[in-house]
């Protein structure tokens, strides 16, 4: 099954969020198939591609908690 997870990047007590497209089964650092955004949550800061998401969705990819949350 695919997901729209997020996947952690950035330094130590400084994290950055790319909102990925990835198989369920894969680790967080495995290679995800698309990235859709990213979310700074020091900074405030997100940029995300909402028509590429929508696209996934009517694919069959399912949102996770924490990115519904960021929605």
């Amino acid at each position: 099954m695919v997901k729209i997870r997020l996947a952690r990047a950035g330094k130590k007590n400084d994290p950055i969020y790319k909102i990925v497209v990835i198989d369920e089964k894969k680790k967080n650092t495995g290679k995800p198939l698309a990235v859709l955004g990213f979310w700074h949550p020091r900074k405030e800061e997100k940029r995300i591609d909402k028509k590429e998401i929508t696209n996934w969705i009517k694919k069959g990819a399912q949102l996770t908690p924490g990115v519904k949350k960021i929605l």
